[in-house]
């Protein structure tokens, strides 16, 4: 866990929220600014930056990202309907905050996947 890092602390409960999921690798807890009806932060309890920062050691945290957003997805009655995933990775793709988190955004039609 990083000292300094705002998902660490949430993620290992140093910082109280409700998770809406939480494993031993991972946490689960919706975005402070949601951009859709559901909009959920998963993150890996262990502190990695970035994309760019996994490496072997975090596989087993990153597989279980996408078990997390499933069971997420499922518990928010959006996997049938369609969800979104969205990992930003440094700051020209927006990642505001130095540890790797997935986005999961559902709940209604998203459309496109940028805009122009």
């Amino acid at each position: 866990m990083a000292e300094d890092c705002i998902f660490c602390k949430i993620a290992n409960g140093v910082i109280k929220t409700e998770l809406v999921y939480e494993d031993d690798l991972v946490a689960a807890f919706k975005d402070l600014h949601p951009i859709a009806p559901v909009h959920v932060l998963i993150v890996p309890k262990t502190h990695i930056p970035s994309v760019n920062d996994a490496d072997a050691a975090n596989q087993a945290a990153l597989g279980r990202l996408f078990l997390a957003a499933r069971a997420v997805a499922e518990k928010f009655s959006v996997a049938a309907g369609g969800y979104r995933i969205i990992i930003n990775n440094n700051a020209d793709a927006g990642q505001e905050v130095d540890h790797l988190h997935v986005h999961l955004l559902g709940g209604r039609r998203l459309g496109p996947m940028l805009a122009k």
